[in-house]
């Protein structure tokens, strides 16, 4: 079986629509639960997020409350902790990168068509959570194999295209913007409801709205990401709308000027160019973060709180 598995008739719409796969990940030897702890003690402390997994889908992000534990040990206590967590950029650590890179080539031979220009800047987040925990309402600016790996998980996914649930400026974004969105309970309607067992997942495209809950059992997923260039373009517009619209500019939706658009995208290609460079050290993205966009924007490093 290829490490991610998928049925052609099921990906006729990608990259436009979610579809169910398969997998043969659950039991691969760089995640597991002893695995994951060493893992949290090598990434850079920016890309180790966690907190309490006792959240509601509409949580407000000032009211997360934390956990007064180091990274590794919320790993080897996720039984009896009740916390969330999110490892990011696990591709930073080369046995993962090539761990990733091989399921990416698997997943785009069986989809057939797709290819390397289609799926750049690979990246890998690895959750684990304690039961009966929330992951709130959010978006996410990456196309994303979710992969299932231990207990039991629901996805619940809304259209991306219902503006009646994510708005055009909250569809912005900038880095250390937090994650969570507005949500209400009659959004719940409009919802798809996936359930994962160990083995199973899917594909999440671009922006869909989504909200996570565990079930009675400690959960480990990984979601295996990538951009296409028109992610990339995209995102570089919503960056630069963000951006306008804090300096009290409000920008119009994307598509409406198609020139304006254009220029944004190409003025945000040109920093991104001096400014990634720099972005290679903790240090550097934690103080750049707070130059651009204050100190909230680290909000993460608050991870060790008490609940």
């Amino acid at each position: 079986m290829r490490l991610i598995d998928i049925d052609h008739d099921a990906a006729v719409t990608f990259p436009a629509e979610p579809f169910r796969i398969r997998h043969s990940l659950a039991d691969h030897p760089f995640l597991t639960l002893d695995a994951l702890a060493g893992l949290a003690g090598r990434l850079d402390r920016d890309r180790v997020e966690y907190n309490s997994g006792k959240l509601q889908p509409n949580q407000p992000p000032d009211e997360v409350p934390g956990l007064d534990l180091a990274p590794a040990d919320v790993v080897r206590q996720i039984e009896t902790c009740g916390a969330w967590m999110v490892l990011k950029n696990v591709e930073t650590v080369p046995e993962y990168a090539a761990l990733i890179r091989d399921a990416l080539a698997d997943a785009r031979a069986a989809i057939g068509g797709a290819d390397d220009d289609g799926m750049t800047d690979f990246q890998g987040f690895i959750f684990v959570s304690s039961a009966n925990g929330v992951t709130p309402f959010h978006i996410d600016y990456e196309e994303n194999f979710f992969v299932h790996l231990h207990g039991e998980k629901f996805m619940h996914v809304f259209d991306n295209r219902d503006r009646a649930l994510v708005s055009e400026p909250d569809l912005e974004t900038f880095p250390g913007k937090h994650r969570n969105l507005s949500y209400l309970a009659d959004f719940e309607e409009r919802a798809t409801v996936y359930r994962f067992e160990p083995g199973e997942g899917m594909f999440l495209p671009y922006t869909w709205p989504h909200w996570v809950r565990t079930g009675s059992d400690w959960t480990i997923s990984m979601a295996i990401t990538w951009k296409s260039p028109r992610d990339i373009r995209m995102n570089r517009l919503y960056l630069a709308n963000a951006m306008l619209r804090k300096l009290r500019l409000p920008q119009p939706a994307p598509g409406r000027y198609p020139a304006y658009d254009s220029a944004k995208v190409i003025a945000l290609a040109t920093l991104q160019a001096v400014v990634n460079p720099l972005r290679r050290s903790e240090g550097m993205r934690r103080r750049l973060r707070a130059l651009l966009f204050g100190r909230r924007a680290n909000y993460y490093y608050g991870g060790e709180r008490k609940i």
